[in-house]
């Protein structure tokens, strides 16, 4: 960015320089709104920048705080995000590159830890931190003619970070062909392996994005935020204490409904 070392750089994000907000009401006549977060800067194929990613983790941490209901996150431009922004790797030294894939990593951490459910819409390629992006996502739904790729293993930069995002939702053996031949796939095979939930015909893709954002929002809205948070937190656990950490979570909900806690 010409700005001096990544360490010595700031932004304000709710400028709102790379990323737009706008505010729809659910569907279904019921309270609350829907937040599309929008990258947008086409310029840079919404490549993820250090400025890019602190300005998005920002917004949504805001849209976290609102009567948003659902997040969907989606792009300008004729690329949906090439990943990283190489202009920030140039002779960065360790500590800069060690602080440019943590704030990555906070950005990917923070989709799954807002209380809305994050839904991807994907109308283009998704490549290196922008397939990430996309695996980070709680719901993914991608227009036909998109393509997701991890490039580094045709370059000297594997893709490292975005593999541990990637290999949750495929499984090992086609999260290393896709690291190790940095090939493109489409996006039937994308939702075929298990990377997004469906692709659809491109002329399709906003309504099949506002369709399961209307399923996925009916219902308790606080039910659903501690559901997406136990779910991410018992995941990764071996089966006993998934269990065990899941009727802990369900007893307590089941506690606070036969009370009238549960909420709305």
């Amino acid at each position: 960015m010409g700005h001096g070392p990544i360490g010595d750089r700031t932004v304000s994000p709710m400028e709102h320089r790379y990323v737009k907000v706008s505010y729809e009401p659910a569907a279904r006549g019921r309270g609350g709104t829907v937040a599309t977060v929008t990258l947008d800067h086409a310029r840079r194929r919404n490549a993820l920048s250090y400025d890019v990613m602190v300005e998005l983790t920002e917004t949504l941490r805001e849209v976290a705080t609102t009567d948003a209901l659902a997040v969907v996150l989606a792009a300008d431009g004729p690329v949906f995000s090439a990943g990283h922004d190489f202009s920030d790797m140039v002779d960065a030294s360790l500590p800069d590159a060690q602080l440019l894939l943590e704030v990555c990593t906070k950005m990917m951490v923070t989709i799954q830890q807002v209380p809305q459910i994050v839904v991807a819409k994907v109308h283009a390629l998704a490549t290196a931190a922008g397939c990430q992006l996309v695996a980070s996502c709680d719901l993914a739904i991608a227009a036909e003619s998109a393509g997701f790729a991890l490039p580094g293993g045709k370059g000297g930069l594997f893709c490292h970070t975005p593999l541990v995002a990637v290999a949750r939702q495929i499984g090992r053996k086609r999260a290393l062909e896709m690291a190790v031949t940095g090939d493109v796939i489409s996006a039937a095979t994308a939702a075929e392996w298990g990377l997004i939930n469906r692709a659809v015909p491109d002329a399709e893709l906003d309504a099949a994005v506002a369709d399961l954002v209307a399923r996925a929002t009916r219902g308790s809205a606080m039910s659903k935020a501690v559901g997406k948070r136990a779910f991410y937190a018992q995941i990764d656990l071996d089966q006993p204490k998934a269990y065990a950490f899941a009727v802990e979570v369900m007893a307590a909900g089941v506690a606070a409904k036969t009370t009238g806690d549960g909420g709305n």
